[in-house]
């Protein structure tokens, strides 16, 4: 019952009411008053991990929150206060009861983030190991949090318009689903060997695993040295170039979330460091996520269209993704992506001005129909953390200009084709009895009546226009078919020319 003690409960109700008014603009609802972009913060902590969790993905939102409150949720990362004593040895007891594995541990935690904490450690071979050990009772407090999230989101959701309230509970959908498995070390330990093996080829280094001494409460890893990205100082003194390793840095996440669909969904400056070689070295892989086929090509149309300006292009690539209701007024949305990339694309203001303007910009679209589909949260998430690790070196640092020569290269593979012709004649074989199976599923289904489809308007619209394209023109191929039969029937001379005519509706009816 210690989870949904009266006051968590009420600090549950105080988080999720502040967030309620701040986006809604109101000043109180009946006696309450939203919580300062302080005390917030310190709401968060007190509540712990579930809700750093929540509050980083929200912190994404810059049209949810004005920039005092994005500053606070913004620093969420590095203000997370270690397990006490008699919970960490209770841990550790529990993850190492019957092994004798460690020649020296460290009981001061070097690092402590929300579900875990991090310890220095020598193995009895001498090597040096990172131990990331599992808070306690996490797990438990979780699914507690998450039962309480979802009771006051019920409580509110009438007080949203639907955009608004679609895109908060896609938010705590995908938190929901995305914290559980980040809880299990050995889900995080599984997410590395596999970061290891897609990723080998690149110019990143990545901690090794130690799955024999490793288990649910504790993961042991190689310790990696290196300053942290955002150590401007130590960096700077060790004569690292800034450009090499934001450039890597784009490379990597263009290949991660447009190219292979697989990515590395948390790099804040604790999670990524930079040794004395200028590599780039990644931590910590409890948040990974995949990238639908489609979601990716829309990311790729987005991009292009932001980098030539071409409004309408950028407004279909934001349908596609579902940032973007359908229905939304196109007239609008291309008047807003026009003042957007007027900001952006001025190199002579300065990061902080681009943002002021960009709030002021985003402060009018309060009403407009944007959404977030849990495919995009941690896209756009990342996007915007690696977009702020760029400004961390490169003033006025763009993005979108760094990542399209990478796209260029690879938009073939990002598209799902292979490197050589003979791979993806091969790969399109090998799927044809999997086709040809589905396709008699289909047949069957819409023989006993239970086949169901599902399309959105756009799709709708679509097939509509391609279907009565599609009979004009047959209509026009079987008239020169009959016009041949009827030829021949009747006699008429010469009769080569019913041959043509027969061929020439055929030929059309499958080449149009």
């Amino acid at each position: 019952m210690k989870y949904y003690s009266p006051l968590r409960v009420y600090k549950v109700f105080k988080f999720l009411l502040t967030i309620f008014l701040v986006i809604k603009r109101k000043k109180r609802f009946l006696i309450f008053k939203p919580l300062n972009p302080v005390k917030l913060k310190e709401t968060i902590i007190y509540l712990g991990a579930s809700f750093i969790k929540l509050a980083q993905v929200l912190a994404t939102r810059s049209d949810f929150f004005d920039k005092e409150y994005l500053k606070q949720l913004q620093q969420l990362h590095d203000q997370i206060p270690p397990m006490k004593e008699k919970d960490f040895e209770e841990v550790f007891q529990k993850a190492f009861k019957n092994k004798d594995i460690f020649q020296s541990f460290e009981k001061t935690a070097m690092a402590s983030a929300s579900i875990g904490q991090v310890h220095e450690a020598y193995l009895k071979n001498g090597k040096k190991v990172a131990v990331k050990l599992r808070r306690k009772g996490i797990k438990n407090r979780v699914l507690a949090d998450i039962k309480i999230i979802t009771m006051f989101n019920k409580l509110f959701k009438p007080l949203f318009s639907n955009y608004t309230k679609n895109s908060i509970e896609a938010v705590i959908s995908e938190f929901s689903k995305m914290i559980v498995q980040e809880v299990s070390l050995n889900q995080e330990l599984q997410n590395l060997k596999n970061f290891r093996k897609v990723y080998k080829k690149q110019k990143i280094k990545f901690p090794k695993a130690y799955k024999k001494y490793s288990c649910d409460d504790a993961l042991i890893m190689s310790f990696e040295e290196g300053f942290r990205f955002d150590d401007k100082e130590n960096i700077l003194k060790n004569k690292i170039d800034f450009k090499k390793i934001i450039s890597n840095l784009v490379d990597f996440y263009t290949t991660q979330m447009l190219i292979n669909g697989y990515f590395h969904a948390d790099p804040h400056p604790g999670n990524l460091l930079v040794n004395k070689k200028g590599e780039l070295i990644l931590l910590d892989f409890g948040m990974v996520k995949t990238v639908p086929n489609e979601k990716r090509v829309a990311i790729i149309e987005l991009i292009k269209a932001a980098n030539e300006q071409d409004y309408e292009s950028y407004i279909s690539a934001s349908k596609k993704l579902g940032t973007v209701a359908y229905e939304a007024p196109t007239n609008e949305l291309a008047q807003f992506v026009s003042k957007m990339f007027e900001i952006f694309s001025n190199e002579s203001l300065d990061s902080q001005t681009m943002q002021n303007l960009a709030f002021e910009v985003l402060e009018s679209t309060r009403g407009m129909p944007f959404k977030l589909p849990s495919d995009a949260i941690y896209i756009l998430r990342v996007s915007a953390i690696v977009e702020g690790l760029g400004t961390t070196y490169i003033e006025n640092f763009n993005g979108v200009k760094d990542i399209l020569p990478i796209l260029n290269k690879n938009v073939p593979k990002a598209l799902g084709a292979k490197e050589s012709i003979v791979e993806t004649l091969i790969e399109e074989i090998k799927e044809i009895p999997f086709i040809t199976k589905d396709f008699k599923t289909v047949v069957k289904k819409a023989s006993e009546g239970t086949l169901e489809v599902e399309i959105s308007n756009n799709q709708l619209d679509f097939i509509k226009r391609v279907t009565k394209e599609y009979l004009q023109s047959s209509f026009i191929s079987f008239g020169f078919i009959f016009a041949s039969i009827f030829y021949l029937l009747y006699g008429f001379e010469p009769k080569e020319l019913a041959i043509v005519l027969f061929l020439f509706g055929f030929i059309r009816l499958f080449y149009k």
